[in-house]
């Protein structure tokens, strides 16, 4: 968020986030936060990169890689010398977060032209999308200009529009945050200088159109920090380093083109959908379930294009997840036996292999994993080129039984088979991966040449 017009109340979601991410690294030997320091330099070197830092404690740092995750305006970009292209105050919102009791779980609300509006600058629309906890975030679109939204203003325009909503009478709400922002769309020409790394904010700039910043740095984080461990601990991986640019900037490109092709359609009041039966209604559909993360300005990206698509072969198999979109989170049986979410097994750097075989749901694992095509699709996973998990599924959205899905670490499918092809699935890991690991001498030119 930028260019807020008042900081009261604080931002309390912002607050909570970085409490729960310090919380979570305090008992992290490798992490190290240090408190009042500024990055002034970056240098790097064939086996690594140097950063200083300046402050009370200003010093060198020296790591394997460095992702900058500084903000839309990142010191680490601007050092690298990228461009950071785009349109500067696309639209412009006034937001709260409020924790209250609708009658619409799980629904995104749009009203266009609200008639209850008393108060203030003239709201062409308000959103609210639902979040975790019975908490909601309301976005009020505001009008060009400059005009000043204080917080008694806003907090009056919660209650006409809560009060709106409920047919006269305000509900109970606990508010949480408020704020002014002026949503931008920007887009860095490059994602990757040598061992230099961008991401979230510093890397783009995605507005509130269905395209939350948030969830796209996250998928940042999810596609770059299984490359990095895996250059890091089985040596350096050009290809695969590469694809992360090449995959996150491509999905971030298309979901930008999105929205600007969709904002003069989905905020004009006239034109074409004055006179087309039904239209508007498909236009506000296309917005609020890009506020859910659904439909085109909302679904996550695919890679459908990724240098790290394998060949393809014979056995592949059709299921209702294309090759390098996210997998359905079906439940799955893990190597210990137990049930759990296909998703909770993201996120640990090792490959997933996935059988689908009805009817294992109903027996105890030790009654199956020995008997059928087991034992020959574990001696598979056991060979693969990368450390891989095999797990097991009743179901999966369109696949047969007996197939078999290989699954990226961050949750992205790699490839579906039919039955157990040894060679196929390698094949497909190998791919995954980016290919053979270059020997040590040629993976440093090629490092340094980057």
């Amino acid at each position: 968020m930028e260019a807020e017009e008042f900081s009261a109340p604080l931002h309390i979601a912002q607050h909570e986030l970085t409490g729960a991410l310090r919380e979570a690294i305090v008992h992290e030997r490798l992490i190290k936060v240090a408190a009042d320091s500024r990055l002034d330099s970056v240098e790097q070197e064939t086996s690594g990169v140097t950063a200083h830092t300046r402050g009370s404690n200003g010093t060198w740092w020296r790591g394997s890689y460095l992702v900058g995750c500084d903000g839309p305006r990142s010191t680490v970009r601007k050092l690298q010398d990228i461009r950071f292209p785009g349109r500067t105050a696309v639209e412009r919102h006034a937001v709260a977060a409020l924790r209250a009791e609708l009658p619409w779980p799980g629904e995104a609300l749009l009203h266009r032209l609200p008639p209850w509006r008393t108060s203030g600058p003239s709201v062409g629309e308000v959103t609210a999308r639902p979040l975790a906890e019975d908490v909601w975030r309301l976005d009020w679109l505001l009008p060009p200009g400059k005009d000043l939204v204080t917080p008694d203003l806003l907090v009056a325009r919660i209650r006409e529009t809560l009060g709106g909503w409920s047919g006269g009478s305000t509900p109970a709400y606990e508010l949480l945050d408020t704020g002014v922002h002026t949503v931008h769309h920007r887009l860095a020409r490059r994602w990757r200088v040598g061992r230099v790394f961008l991401a979230g904010d510093a890397a783009h700039l995605l507005g509130a159109l269905g395209t939350q910043g948030l969830d796209e740095g996250l998928r940042d984080a999810d596609n770059l920090a299984w490359k990095l461990a895996l250059a890091w601990h089985h040596g350096p991986h050009e290809a695969l380093l590469d694809s992360y640019q090449t995959e996150r900037r491509a999905v971030v490109a298309a979901r930008l083109r999105a929205a600007d092709q969709a904002l003069p359609v989905l905020r004009s009041g006239g034109g074409l959908r004055a006179y087309v039966p039904g239209s508007a209604r498909g236009h506000d559909a296309l917005l609020t379930d890009g506020h859910l993360g659904r439909g085109p300005l909302g679904t996550p990206g695919t890679y459908a294009d990724s240098p790290l698509a394998p060949p393809p072969a014979e056995s592949q198999a059709p299921v209702a997840t294309e090759p390098g979109a996210p997998v359905t989170d079906v439940r799955v049986t893990a190597e210990d036996g137990s049930f759990v979410p296909l998703r909770e097994r993201l996120g640990r750097g090792v490959l997933l292999v996935v059988l689908i075989a009805p009817g294992t749901g109903v027996w105890e694992r030790k009654h199956w994993v020995t008997a059928g095509i087991m034992p020959r699709l574990a001696a598979a996973v056991t060979a693969l080129p990368h450390p891989a998990e095999l797990l097991v599924a009743e179901s999966y959205p369109g696949a047969a039984a007996h197939t078999v899905l290989l699954v990226r670490p961050d949750g992205h499918l790699v490839t579906a088979l039919s039955g157990v092809r040894p060679a196929d699935l390698y094949e497909a890991a190998e791919a995954a991966l980016g290919g053979p690991a270059a020997t040590e001498p040629a993976a440093e030119a090629t490092a340094g040449r980057s």
